[in-house]
């Protein structure tokens, strides 16, 4: 049904008062993804600025940029950022950014990619980045201002644009620092264990079907078949049912999974994201891969890896707190990256590059730590296995963690119904999570959830590494899903998620091929709930959720077995646990000694 003229002029009037909000706050309180905290001295205090300058691409499309250079004759090194939120939008603020830059000594691009904001062309998430970030790298070279060295950096979606022109070896392109970004395309960004990310992808993508950034646009995410939602919405989106079309790991994603051209990349990088960030899983992956599988000596030599305790939009380093959690205020500083640019870009000896190649930031004991590698080597991987009589449903039941293998156990069960998931992330903006975590006692009294818990420690436990869970499970459905969540419980009773993770039954052994399960049957799944650097505190209990949903972060299995995204059938799946001697469902942790 369309719209009346009264009901456009609402929409109208209901999207401006939203953007005078965000405005107000840019202005007045600075929204924290924007704030450059910085305790490094300026070089220079003019800054020139030059607005729109257009750059061509082979193809004869234009992509504009703002410059911002010191107010200085002379030559300088390069810092390019190429973006599709605005280069003159208040939410980036990259104003300030570019400013910043200019201060430090370097001249700063700023450039709205293809088909947004000034750039012509048509925006197609992901295909033109390599190119077009080649050939702006080409026009920044030839500049009169640009003494040759040229690095990148950026979060997010421009972030992937570093990774996008990292393989291709522009020789003016000297080094990247990319943050909370992912190579793997696939396999982090659109889907995580092959289930579609809802609530990030699914709402990005129709945000990002104009020309500029809608932030106010809303979905109804309920909505089945997914592969209408758009429709549904009454905006259509290619690309959105593209990834629709693809729940598996096949040659359409190739073109832009960069995770396949790590032996490619043959300059240093700065990998950074925070542990609550949706791209934690990546940016370690693309630290290790392009340590381990470039074709250069000493591009392997120098990656360098920092994660600091906040989430995708870099919030707590303002706030100080991941949900009532009290991080203090040397979470994350601007200068970390302005270091390693010093170091490889203006040839400055400040002892960047004899710094250790691993830099991370442990919650609980709220400091910094410099180690040699990733995972630690002094880990001490530890099995915590499910244990119960039967009745681990709710925190009230009497599900058990503990070291010791189960014996004859019963199982555990419930039953997964697709129109009652588990929301703990619905309302949550998860590209803020740690200042939104909420107390997830509310979600353990539910009859769906199974809950097992170590005893109150009596020592402080560092858990600092990868974690997962091995699951033997049954369902009653052809496909379904299984998800874990890592918990802290507090004397108080409040309940603190460290991490948590799922896995789509039908790829339980390859994410390119599905295999539907067989109804009753039992199967090992892997649930991988990513990483952490977390102490729990002596008095505090360690706690393991599972279940079925984890509702809108990731889209609702709809228990069919059915073809991906084309369903509107609902199944109910009894779910079965296991927990014995042959089946030893457990978490492992890496425990690192005190």
């Amino acid at each position: 049904m369309s719209k009346s003229f009264g009901q456009h002029l609402w929409d109208s009037f209901s999207w401006a008062i939203a953007r005078l909000h965000q405005d107000f706050f840019v202005k007045y309180f600075r929204l924290p993804f924007m704030s450059i905290p910085t305790n490094t001295p300026d070089v220079y205090h003019k800054v020139r600025v030059e607005k729109n300058v257009a750059v061509l691409m082979r193809d004869g499309i234009k992509l504009y940029a703002n410059i911002y250079r010191p107010h200085h004759d002379g030559k300088f090194p390069v810092i390019l950022i190429r973006m599709p939120y605005g280069k003159d939008e208040p939410y980036c603020e990259m104003p300030a950014h570019g400013k910043y830059w200019a201060k430090k000594g370097y001249a700063c691009v700023v450039q709205d990619v293809r088909g947004k904001y000034s750039s012509e062309g048509v925006f197609a998430p992901f295909i033109n980045e390599a190119d077009d970030g080649y050939d702006t790298l080409d026009w920044i070279a030839r500049q009169p201002w640009c003494d040759g060295n040229i690095g990148m950096t950026g979060e997010s979606y421009y972030g992937y644009t570093q990774w996008a022109v990292a393989s291709l070896n522009h020789p003016n392109l000297k080094c990247i620092a990319p943050g909370e970004t992912a190579t793997d395309i696939y396999g982090v960004w659109i889907y995580n264990n092959n289930a579609f990310c809802m609530q990030t992808m699914g709402a990005w993508a129709y945000q990002m079907n104009t020309n500029k950034y809608n932030n106010y646009f809303k979905l109804n995410q309920w909505y089945t078949p997914l592969i209408s939602m758009d429709d549904d919405a009454g905006i259509r989106c290619e690309y959105y049912k593209h990834w629709i079309r693809h729940p598996s790991r096949d040659s359409y994603w190739e073109p832009i999974n960069i995770c396949q051209k790590y032996n490619h990349v043959k300059i240093p990088v700065y990998h950074w994201s925070g542990w609550y960030d949706v791209f934690l899983p990546a940016t370690i992956d693309s630290w290790l891969g392009v340590k381990e599988k470039s074709d250069s000596p000493e591009a392997r030599k120098n990656q360098w890896l920092m994660i600091p305790p906040t989430d995708h939009e870099v919030t707590p380093k303002d706030t100080h707190r991941i949900g009532k959690i009290d991080i203090g205020k040397e979470a994350w500083t601007y200068d970390r990256i302005q270091r390693f640019f010093d170091y490889w870009l203006k040839g400055i000896d400040n002892g960047f590059g004899k710094t250790p190649r691993v830099e991370i930031f442990t919650i609980g004991d709220n400091k910094w730590r410099y180690e040699d590698t990733w995972p630690l080597a002094r880990t001490k991987y530890t099995n915590y296995y499910f244990h119960s009589k039967g009745h681990a449903n709710t925190s009230d039941g009497d599900g058990l963690l503990d070291s010791r293998k189960p014996g004859d156990n019963t199982t555990d069960n419930y039953v997964y119904d697709p129109n009652d998931p588990v929301t703990m992330s619905l309302g949550i903006d998860l590209w803020s999570m740690a200042k939104e975590l909420k107390d997830r006692a509310a979600v353990e009294k539910r009859e769906d959830v199974l809950v097992y818990t170590l005893p109150k420690l009596d020592k402080e436990l560092e858990i600092t590494g990868p974690i997962n869970v091995t699951l033997f499970a049954a369902s009653s459905a052809r496909d379904t899903d299984f998800t874990a969540t890592l918990v802290d419980v507090f004397p108080d009773g409040y309940v603190h998620m460290i991490q948590e993770g799922i896995v789509r039954a039908r790829y339980r052994n390859s994410d390119s091929e599905a295999s539907l399960i067989d109804s009753g049957e039992i199967y090992e799944y892997t649930i991988d709930l990513w990483a952490t650097s977390y102490v729990v505190k002596q008095g505090h209990r360690i706690r393991v959720e599972i279940s079925s949903s984890n509702f809108n972060r990731w889209d609702r299995n709809l228990n069919t077995g059915n073809e991906f995204g084309t369903d509107d059938k609902v199944v109910k799946a009894k779910q079965t646990i296991y927990h014995d001697k042959k089946h030893p469902s457990h978490i492992t942790l890496p425990i690192i000694p005190r």
